[in-house]
């Protein structure tokens, strides 16, 4: 059964959508300063009591789905759980593509950082397979923070609970750039923090909040176009937990490098095969049935775009 609004969505549906959405993302935000201190955001104790504060919002945020089902009036047969990523068909591709897709778009990136770590290869399995090395990673608060509690919950707040509100409303195309808005405009809280504690000169702070406010919100337009694709959410957040540990690429570092040509040739090679595999690696046949598609009227061009 594809979702029942009644037809076309109007002006009702997508308000109280987008007004769920903004409230969920000041309600992130928001969370992140309930806390009276005057030290900096990696300092341990901080990132702390924000892990409480998020963790608590995350957990509330299904709510604001099932408020917005009620407030909409929308019918659907696919459960709460299964519309927000949650379920078991697909789950091995669901985990495994994705991330693969999102290293061969970071392939310049990672032979750079191959060319530069002081391991090999066999090192690096030791380090990788000797848990007291994840035991120092797990008693890192800014590893925790990085690798962790900010995918699992940023994925779980502004990807699998505030898509399906709004692809009724703009359908699923426009839903991929629209839900980053919310993503990206999340992130200028940096903003307060940098000229708080004065960290940088206040023309600088800004470009630097754009920079970042364009950066989130390409990448939360590819993890939004993940979610709606598989149809789970382990896979953005494994490639959000992946870009926040490469980081954005080293490109000026890159051209002085030593081995600067053959750097820049897997940059380009990683670009290409990944729009080369794009659409395939992400095939919705591949994730079974796609819970979003239950949102969407049968026939629609937005319904054969995903789930069909």
């Amino acid at each position: 059964m594809s979702g029942d609004h009644g037809g076309d969505p109007g002006y009702g549906l997508c308000g109280v959508s987008v007004l769920c959405c903004l409230t969920l993302a000041c309600s992130y935000v928001g969370s992140l300063y309930v806390w009276r201190n005057d030290l900096p955001r990696d300092h341990p104790a901080v990132i702390k009591r924000r892990f409480t504060s998020v963790l608590i919002v995350s957990s509330l945020s299904p709510l604001f789905l099932c408020l917005w089902k009620e407030l909409t009036g929308i019918k659907t047969d696919a459960p709460l759980l299964s519309l927000m990523g949650f379920r078991f068909e697909g789950i091995l591709t669901a985990t495994v593509l994705p991330l693969l897709l999102t290293m061969v778009l970071f392939l310049g990136p990672l032979v750079q950082l191959s060319f530069d770590c002081p391991w090999n290869f066999i090192d690096g399995l030791k380090v990788a397979f000797d848990p007291r090395f994840w035991m120092l990673c797990v008693t890192d608060m800014l590893w925790l923070r990085n690798q962790v509690i900010a995918p699992l919950t940023e994925e779980l707040v502004f990807r699998a609970c505030m898509l399906p509100m709004l692809v009724p409303c703009t359908g699923s195309g426009p839903a991929i750039f629209t839900c980053p808005l919310f993503f990206g405009i999340a992130h200028f809280h940096h903003v307060i923090e940098q000229l708080r504690f004065r960290q940088a000169t206040v023309i600088s702070i800004f470009l630097s909040a754009a920079f970042q406010f364009s950066y989130t919100a390409v990448f939360g337009a590819y993890t939004a176009f993940i979610f709606l694709r598989t149809g789970h959410l382990i896979g953005p957040v494994l490639c959000h937990s992946f870009c926040n540990y490469i980081g954005f690429p080293a490109i000026f570092s890159a051209l002085d490098h030593p081995r600067c040509a053959t750097i820049l040739i897997f940059y380009f090679l990683g670009v290409a095969l990944f729009f080369l595999m794009l659409y395939p690696m992400t095939d919705p046949v591949l994730y079974g049935d796609i819970p979003v598609c239950h949102l969407l009227e049968k026939g629609s061009a937005e319904y054969h775009s995903i789930c069909s």
